[in-house]
C-alpha cells in the first residue's frame, strides 16, 4: 500500500480561527499558493514555507503534515 503525504492546513487554520487571507498576509505567500497547499494539489513544500506557516499558526511541522 502506497502512502501519501498530506498538508493538514484546513484543520490547523480552523483550530486557530484564521482565514486564508489572514494567513496569506502573515506568511507572505499568495492566496493561490496557499489554496494549492490547502486543497492537496501541491507536489512539494519548501522548508522555509513550512517554517513560516508554523510560525504564523503557532504549531509544529507535525501538526501540518500527515500521511495517509
Amino acid at each position: 500500500m502506497k502512502k501519501t503525504i498530506k498538508i493538514n492546513l484546513d484543520m490547523v487554520m480552523l483550530q486557530r480561527k484564521m482565514s486564508l487571507t489572514e494567513l496569506s498576509e502573515r506568511v507572505g505567500i499568495t492566496m493561490a499558493n496557499l489554496s494549492t497547499l490547502k486543497t492537496g494539489k501541491a507536489k512539494a513544500i519548501r522548508f522555509s514555507t513550512l517554517l513560516a506557516l508554523c510560525e504564523a499558526l503557532d504549531c509544529e511541522p507535525g501538526d501540518l503534515i500527515k500521511t495517509e
